[in-house]
């Protein structure tokens, strides 16, 4: 499937005293590009959506203050209740930072479920558009 990209700027908060920017922000960064990425996906009434099973980072080389990147999302793995998604952290066309996650689809009883037809349809027709850079 193709990627979604999603842009950033690294701002004062993101980083430490020496202006890099903290390990557990990528993780944020994250989130809102998955967030950006599956923005307008519906779910079924009562149902809680992706939540994350698995993380697991791998920092390659510090993002530091003021720098401009994107984080690029792909999913690896579909499964029937679950996806395996990377999303890698890009500046100037150099990876940062690679994050692999699982997400499962969880229903209103909290339980993993079997994610719609209706949320496969619509990530497969957004993996045919260009994402954002």
């Amino acid at each position: 499937m193709k990627s979604y990209k999603f842009s950033f700027s690294v701002a004062y908060a993101d980083t430490d005293a020496g202006g890099i920017v903290y390990h557990g922000r990528y993780i944020e960064f994250a989130e809102r590009a998955r967030m950006q990425w599956l923005h307008g996906i519906e779910l079924p009434k009562g149902d809680i959506g992706f939540v994350v099973s698995e993380l697991n980072i791998k920092y390659i080389r510090p993002l530091h203050l003021a720098d401009d990147f994107y984080v690029e999302s792909s999913i690896l793995k579909m499964g029937a209740v679950s996806m395996s998604v990377e999303q890698k952290f890009v500046k100037d066309g150099e990876i940062y930072a690679i994050i692999n996650i699982t997400i499962a689809y969880i229903g209103k009883n909290m339980r993993p479920k079997k994610i719609p037809d209706s949320i496969i349809n619509k990530l497969s027709l957004m993996a045919n558009k260009k994402g954002k850079k």
